[in-house]
């Protein structure tokens, strides 16, 4: 009998694959519980029904749950709305960016376990909750115990550097007398509407730029009606650049040769605030003839000037070598200030008072400092350099001391004052000396000195007497080779010929102690020391011949 329902065609049963799954909703329940403990409004996924009969269409048979409902679900695209279970994570931990915030800047220690989180027991999390959350270590106590892997170690050692710095510092030790004459001069000049020049010479280290510029810091607010130009040389292309950067500085066209010099002198001449210009590095401006120290130390004696220059050098000599032209001007000479090389027990006052500042314990060993203190007063004097070592030495000891506490845990809490885990001794100093003064015109290791070779000694030798003959810093291949043969002469020293004596100064500077700047020709290349020479001639005078080299000079 013919069915008045459209009639079902049959089901062929094919392999159970993901495409052939399909959404079966559990009837909504009107009234009270869902009979079959199901959350009306979770969606599970059981597969298609076998065709056993007619069934009503769009409703699933009854009993057709199995356990294929665990199946994964199907392709987060096919399902939309709050029901889609593919957008709820399931039990998966955070990103380490979404983790509590009570975790934050927590560092896992070597040995510890890192928390992970817990497996659900249920086949599922809810789908109105999302995943599971990071779950929160137990017995912190709101602050972790230990966090951190090596930072009290470091501590000190941080500071010790910090407070070695060459830095100008809030107090100059031992140039109370150089400080008060720098801020005598300013308040009878700058302040007392008179131009004038000074002159401050020392040697390297001894404080010049520090001392003025803690004068200049100091007296602020008594130079603030003056125009104030601090220049370095250093950083001029040419000594003639001076006036340019001059002259840019107070606010004028640029202008090239002698009118921009007339343009300064009649700036400086004119009515208006004083001006004090400091040139760091004056030797720097040395040219044929000096004209541009001529010209910048006569501007002060310029009537109606309102000019106060303060230069600055490490030679001692400069005014009466370069400029003694200015002798015979009625206003006469500029003022000379010199600053002599520190001795041993100023350098042991500067680390002491330095070092001083660290909290705790002492990080470097009295008989340390006072060795380090020693061996530079004997060299050269130079509190940049003792301050270099100790510094260097600092990070010695702490690559070493990290090294070997790197992995270890450290105890919880935080102390008041960082512990010292090993101390500078003085082995640690005596190898940095030995790395900064030298020896790099020695190979290393017992007998280096006699292993250096006997012609780059006596090179060196003559480009030291040559240097200070001509006083000046570099001198030409040609005549630096005139001064070697002749030294080679005097002591019945075979001589080699101007080539392999490029070949020696190559080597050299290899070595780090010569400068080289080549030319087209090779006579005309310039040759300069890159260490202090007070540190090549220490070094050279311990040889008995190179000694009588250095004492007999040249004729």
């Amino acid at each position: 009998m013919a069915s008045s329902s459209p009639q079902r065609q049959p089901t062929i049963g094919f392999p159970r694959r993901r495409s052939a799954r399909r959404l079966t909703a559990a009837p909504p329940a009107k009234s009270g519980p869902d009979p079959a403990g199901l959350d009306p409004t979770a969606l599970r996924l059981s597969p298609c029904p076998r065709a056993s009969g007619p069934a009503e269409p769009g409703r699933a048979a009854p009993g057709t749950r199995s356990a294929r409902s665990k199946a994964l679900p199907l392709s987060p695209c096919k399902r939309l709305g709050d029901d889609n279970l593919c957008n709820v994570p399931r039990a998966l931990p955070c990103s380490p960016a979404k983790r509590s915030k009570e975790n934050q800047g927590r560092r896992l220690l070597f040995g510890d376990t890192p928390a992970s989180p817990e497996k659900p027991s249920s086949p599922g999390p809810s789908p109105r909750h999302g995943g599971q959350e990071t779950p929160r270590s137990s017995g912190l106590g709101g602050q972790p115990a230990r966090t951190r892997l090596f930072r009290q170690e470091g501590t000190c050692y941080q500071q010790a550097k910090r407070v070695l710095h060459a830095a100008v510092p809030d107090r100059l030790h031992a140039r109370e007398r150089e400080t008060g004459v720098i801020r005598q001069f300013l308040w009878e000049h700058v302040c007392g509407h008179r131009p004038g020049s000074l002159y401050v010479s020392g040697a390297p280290g001894t404080g010049k730029t520090a001392c003025l510029s803690r004068v200049l810091l100091d007296c602020k607010d008594e130079l603030a009606g003056s125009k104030t130009i601090v220049l370095n040389c250093m950083s001029l292309s040419s000594p003639q650049g001076v006036f340019p950067t001059l002259a840019q500085e107070l606010g004028l066209p640029a202008a090239a040769g002698r009118e921009g010099v007339r343009r300064l002198e009649k700036r400086l001449t004119a009515q208006g605030p004083m001006v004090l210009l400091v040139l760091d590095e004056l030797d720097q401006l040395e040219s044929k003839g000096q004209d541009v120290l001529y010209t910048l130390f006569e501007w002060p004696q310029l009537p109606g000037s309102r000019l106060v220059l303060v230069g600055l050098a490490n030679a001692l000599d400069l005014t009466d070598r370069s400029l003694a032209r200015l002798g015979a001007h009625p206003a006469g000479s500029p003022r000379l200030l010199h600053f002599p090389p520190y001795t041993r027990e100023q350098l042991t006052a500067i680390l002491q008072e330095r070092l001083g500042q660290v909290a705790g314990d002492p990080v470097l060993d009295a008989a340390a400092l006072q060795f380090c203190a020693r061996k530079v007063s004997a060299v050269s004097g130079d509190a940049r350099k003792a301050l270099d070592v100790c510094r260097r030495a600092v990070e010695v000891v702490e690559l070493e001391v990290r090294s070997q506490t790197l992995l270890k845990a450290l105890p919880g809490g935080d102390s008041p004052v960082s512990p010292v885990p090993k101390r500078v001794g003085l082995l640690h100093v005596s190898r940095v000396i030995s790395e900064v003064f030298g020896d790099r015109l020695a190979a290393g290791g017992r007998g280096a000195r006699d292993a250096f070779p006997l012609q780059q000694k006596v090179l060196l030798c003559s480009l030291l007497l040559l240097a200070r003959r001509l006083r000046t810093r570099e001198v030409t291949l040609g005549k630096l080779h005139d001064a070697y043969s002749q030294v080679c002469r005097r002591q019945h020293l075979p001589a080699v010929d101007q080539a392999e004596c490029l070949s020696l100064v190559t080597l050299l500077e290899s070595c780090g102690v010569l400068e080289l700047k080549k030319a087209k020709e090779a006579r005309l290349a310039k040759v300069s020391l890159k260490m202090e020479e007070a540190a090549v001639e220490h070094v050279l005078q311990d040889a008995a011949l190179v000694g009588s080299i250095l004492a007999q000079g040249l004729r």
